[in-house]
C-alpha cells in the first residue's frame, strides 16, 4: 500500500509542479509581453482540470503517507522526532500555497485585466517556487536533508 500511495503522490507532484513550471517559464512571459489576460485564463482553465485533482491527490496521499511514517497522531506534534519537522514544513508550504490560491481566485482573477497581470504574476511565481520546494522537502523524507 505504501508504494501505491507514494506513486500517486509523486505523479500528483509531477503534474502540479510541472504545470506551474510551464506556466511560469513559458506561458507567463508570453502573457505579460502580449498583455493578454485571455491567454492566461485559457491556460488556467485547461490546466485546472488536471492540476487541482493532482493537488487533491497529493493532499490525501500526503496525509496517508504521514500516518504511515508517524502512525500515532500525537507524534505529529512531537518536534523531537526529526520527521515531524519535515512534515510541518510540508504543511506550511501547503498553507502558504492555499493562501495564494485564495487570493488569486477571489481577489485577482475576478479583476484580471492587462493592467493587473503583474499582480497575477506575483501569485504565479511564488506558487511555482512553493511547488518546487514541496518536491525538495518531499525528497528529504528519504534523503534526510532537513533532519
Amino acid at each position: 500500500m505504501f508504494g501505491i500511495l507514494l506513486l500517486l503522490h509523486v505523479i500528483g507532484a509531477t503534474i502540479w509542479t510541472g504545470g506551474h513550471i510551464v506556466l511560469s517559464v513559458v506561458v507567463l512571459p508570453r502573457v505579460l509581453r502580449q498583455r493578454s489576460p485571455e491567454a492566461l485564463l485559457e491556460f488556467e482553465s485547461v490546466y485546472e482540470k488536471i492540476g487541482m485533482p493532482a493537488l487533491i491527490i497529493q493532499i490525501i496521499t500526503g496525509v496517508l503517507l504521514a500516518f504511515h511514517m508517524l502512525p500515532d497522531f500525537s507524534q505529529w506534534t512531537n518536534f523531537s522526532h526529526p520527521i515531524t519537522h519535515v512534515l510541518w514544513l510540508k504543511f506550511s508550504l501547503l498553507f502558504t500555497t492555499f493562501c495564494f490560491a485564495l487570493s488569486a481566485r477571489f481577489r485577482v482573477i475576478p479583476n484580471l485585466t492587462p493592467d493587473t497581470l503583474k499582480t497575477m504574476a506575483w501569485h504565479i511565481i511564488p506558487v511555482t517556487i512553493l511547488s518546487v520546494l514541496f518536491v525538495i522537502v518531499g525528497v528529504s523524507f528519504r534523503t534526510g536533508w532537513f533532519f
